[in-house]
């Protein structure tokens, strides 16, 4: 039987999940969807960052911890291995970052984001969404007193125009996803709901490419090749991730996957390094497992 959360992913500074397919200008995307060109971090990836953390809290060597083997799996690959308790899905967008012409910047979502985040509280057999408001394109659905809105009705992402249908937007996953109180009262009061197209269109073309060079140290000039471009989330974009815990398969450590779900939550993790340029300060992320 399965005890399930779900962790939240707020990313703190720009986040590079790579895609490892040099797309056009771009050397280093990000990873995505294949259907919707959604940006996703995959599972192995959060699942990995998760267990060397978790080790590195722990008081044994490295991959000796009996509760990291049990939750995670065994770190080799031989015959007599065991599978871990733990699994874990694809961090999933949530809402994501764009800049506004008031207010500084806004979360965008979708219906289509809320229907797939409401499904997969149904997963969890958690509280999920009971409607989901859906704008027609180039409307958008916020707070009546957001300080998004400019004028009467109308809001600037970026460079387009959005005419505001006033909706009272109250989810409380907001609650759930942030650790600190001041940036959920700010995702309330930022939040909109974008037509399914225009939240495609920014997520596809509102991500952050930046120029990587290598010097030669003599003549301060860039090395020959040493020039490319990389594809970042911007910071504040939130996503989320699905964890479910069984029984552990550990011979000699026996414990039922509400144990295993609460030694994780024990362990008090806050804040992990996902993805690539943790030397250059890139990938902090706020992390938060709870249960809906």
């Amino acid at each position: 039987m399965y005890n399930n959360a779900i962790m939240f992913v707020h990313a703190l500074t720009g986040l590079h999940p790579g895609g490892g397919t040099a797309l056009g200008v771009i050397d280093l995307p990000i990873q995505r969807e294949r259907h919707t060109e959604w940006p996703i971090i995959p599972g192995s990836s959060l699942k990995g960052v998760l267990r060397a953390k978790c080790n590195d809290l722990s008081d044994y060597q490295p991959n000796q911890c009996p509760d990291v083997l049990a939750a995670f799996g065994s770190d080799t690959s031989s015959e007599s291995d065991h599978a871990g308790a733990m699994s874990i899905t694809d961090a999933r967008i949530l809402a994501f970052p764009v800049r506004s012409l008031s207010g500084v910047f806004a979360w965008v979502t979708c219906p289509e984001v809320l229907l797939r985040f409401s499904r997969d509280c149904k997963i969890l057999n958690a509280s999920s969404l009971d409607s989901v408001p859906q704008p027609e394109k180039d409307n958008a659905i916020c707070r009546r007193k957001s300080p998004l809105i400019v004028g009467e009705d109308k809001i600037i992402l970026e460079e387009f125009e959005f005419s505001v249908m006033s909706h009272d937007i109250n989810f409380e996953f907001a609650d759930k996803a942030f650790a600190d109180m001041n940036t959920q009262n700010r995702f309330r009061d930022h939040l909109v709901i974008l037509h399914d197209d225009d939240f495609t269109y920014f997520v596809r073309n509102a991500t952050e490419v930046v120029a990587r060079i290598g010097l030669n140290y003599e003549d301060k000039t860039v090395r020959k090749g040493a020039l490319f471009y990389e594809e970042y989330l911007p910071a504040e974009t939130l996503l989320y991730a699905l964890v479910l815990c069984n029984k552990s398969r550990l011979n000699h450590h026996e414990r039922s996957s509400d144990q295993i779900l609460q030694w994780l939550n024990d362990q008090h993790i806050k804040f992990l390094q996902i993805g690539a340029g943790e030397t250059i300060g890139k990938g902090l992320c706020g992390i938060n497992i709870t249960r809906l």
